[in-house]
């Protein structure tokens, strides 16, 4: 059931400064291939990624093309048609050489004036943000100014419970699961209230009190500052904690003398005027400046892992000078990424290829944009892996003589159908998106049941749209892609709310298949009051989500050697 690798995930401030260019005097890319992204199961943006001249993002929404050009949080890129967020763009382009962050920024914004005669203007726009104030005595350390500006994260060890934990059935409301609270630290030295107000929501675990809305300083301090701030994750609902339990509220008031109040705040917003769905072509002699991708590394070691303690998986794949460094990961996985698939797609496996690790060290030809180590969004992924792929393709089949063919097969698949539907008709000038949290009455069913962590709100979307949507929704219930088969026509508003698939008393019950009865209604509530999502489409939006099976393409391997051959 697992979905293909997990990448890390780089969270870093992003300044809302000012944001006003002109286009016409920024540089501009020397050459620039915009075309729609291929389809893909979970779309996300990728990037951006810059290696040498190259500059690449991936998989990118024009909201997401103009929070990298300008500097600025999605939320406060307001008008503009209705695909701004659903249709998605890859740009690949040349730089002229010794670029910086800034003049490739400059470089974006003119390509999106230039390509799809985007128009912007600046604004202010009254927004559901927390105000972080001062008490009376704040206790800050001021600083000269002249020193290093950073903020340094550290997890500190979580103290051991302090008995065993309660067995099922302990309590009058069912089994309780105990988790030992990790304690955060948030050191931060010669920094402004404004920096610090803006990383707040980016600090680990942190935006689960924040649900994904800003933080604006209106301490009046306007000095910088030595300070550290100790802090716990939310504790999900249904949980007992061991340990120290201190909300980033409490450790913000206890520890720093500040306090956050959610409010109305007016903030800088970009509004879009107009912008055209459909690119201009690109230049005839595009593909002649843009070199090709590589299909193969300059050089690479793969070897057996280390025995890993048990418990343990791989490491975490990263780009160290120069190098691909991809520790402990089993060649199913490898040829998961490789292909671009999900593993269940994968047909003729050997028991081993699950089970044997592998440490892959490799080295991809200069000029590649592997990664950027330091986006300047929260949503990068920071490893460019479809750079990757073609690489990791030829890797696979000289060291291990992998051969693999893709063939359909009958498949099984969810279809969405209606039963009774409770869909709201929809503006069709609004943007066709989803957000996660309530809808514009403010209603959050999560306060009365936190254990219902999930609440989805869609804007303006076809049932078609929203079938497509889910597995990027829902990816811990929906691992392919989903049929619409409602029949009903126009675009819909809609709010749904559900559990999390790990929220599910043993693990997800009902997120590994649809319930038994129609609408989930024959199926055993979960003790510990979470509800699945194939339980709450019926009971809150009159869809279903039936299984099917389809012809669906697979991957087939007709021959993979256990050892790889010598380095």
């Amino acid at each position: 059931m697992a979905r293909r690798s997990t990448y890390l995930i780089l969270l870093t401030l992003v300044s809302g400064a000012a944001f006003a260019q002109s286009p016409g005097a920024a540089p501009k890319f020397e050459a620039a291939d915009v075309h729609l992204s291929p389809p893909t199961t979970i779309p996300a943006v990728r990037g951006p990624f810059f290696g040498d001249t190259r500059y690449e993002v991936r998989y990118a929404s024009m909201v997401d093309l103009i929070r990298v050009a300008y500097g600025i949080d999605p939320d406060r890129i307001v008008g503009g048609p209705n695909w701004l967020e659903l249709d998605r763009f890859d740009v690949i382009a040349i730089t002229p050489a010794h670029s910086t962050p800034e003049s490739r920024k400059l470089m974006l914004q003119a390509l999106l004036a230039d390509r799809f005669g985007l128009v912007i203007r600046n604004d202010s726009k009254n927004m559901a943000a927390y105000a972080l104030t001062a008490g009376n005595t704040p206790k800050l350390q001021e600083t000269d100014g002249t020193g290093e500006t950073h903020c340094d994260f550290k997890r500190e060890s979580a103290p051991p419970p302090p008995g065993p934990p309660p067995g099922p059935g302990s309590t009058s409301d069912g089994p309780q699961a105990v988790i030992q609270v990790p304690v955060l630290s948030y050191t931060c030295h010669n920094t402004t209230m404004a920096a610090f107000a803006a990383a707040l929501p980016s600090m680990p675990g942190a935006n689960q009190y924040f649900d994904n809305k800003p933080v604006v300083d209106q301490t009046a301090l306007k000095g910088s500052y030595d300070f550290a701030l100790r802090y716990t994750p939310k504790i999900p609902a249904g949980v007992t904690a061991s340990g120290e339990n201190m909300p980033v509220f409490d450790g913000l008031d206890k520890q720093l003398g500040l306090k956050l109040e959610l409010s109305t705040i007016p903030m800088p917003v970009i509004v879009v005027d107009s912008a055209n769905e459909k690119p201009t072509a690109n230049p005839p002699d595009v593909s002649k400046i843009l070199p090709p991708v590589p299909t193969e590394f300059d050089a690479a070691e793969v070897k057996p892992s280390a025995p890993a303690p048990p418990g343990r998986g791989g490491g975490i794949a990263e780009i160290k000078n120069g190098r691909v460094i991809v520790p402990g990961i089993t060649l199913e996985n490898l040829i998961v990424v490789a292909w671009d698939i999900n593993q269940n797609d994968l047909i003729g496996a050997p028991k081993w290829l699950n089970s044997d690790r592998f440490d892959v060290i490799a080295k991809a030809p200069d000029g590649v944009a592997l990664g950027d180590l330091t986006p300047t969004n929260s949503r990068s992924i920071p490893i460019n892996i479809d750079a990757l792929r073609p690489m990791l393709q030829t890797l696979l089949i000289q060291r291990f003589k992998l051969a693999v063919h893709t063939e359909d097969r009958p498949k099984s698949v969810y279809t969405l159908v209606a039963v009774k539907p409770k869909l709201q008709k929809a503006d069709p000038a609004g943007r066709t998106k989803w957000t996660e949290g309530p809808a514009a009455d403010g209603k959050d069913p999560r306060n009365s049941n936190p254990v219902l962590g999930r609440l989805v709100t869609c804007h303006n979307m076809t049932m078609a749209q929203f079938a497509h949507l889910l597995p990027e929704i829902a990816p811990g219930y929906i691992h392919d892609e989903v049929v619409d088969g409602t029949g009903l026509e126009g675009n819909w508003d809609f709010t749904f709310n559900f559990s999390g698939a790990g929220q599910l008393q043993g693990g997800g019950r009902s997120g590994d298949g649809p319930s038994s009865g129609p609408g989930g209604a024959d199926a055993a509530p979960d003790p510990t009051g979470a509800l699945s999502l194939l339980d709450a489409l019926p009971k809150q939006l009159g869809l279903k989500l039936e299984m099917q099976k389809q012809p669906k393409p697979v991957l087939v391997i007709d021959h993979v050697e256990q050892k790889p051959s010598d380095n």
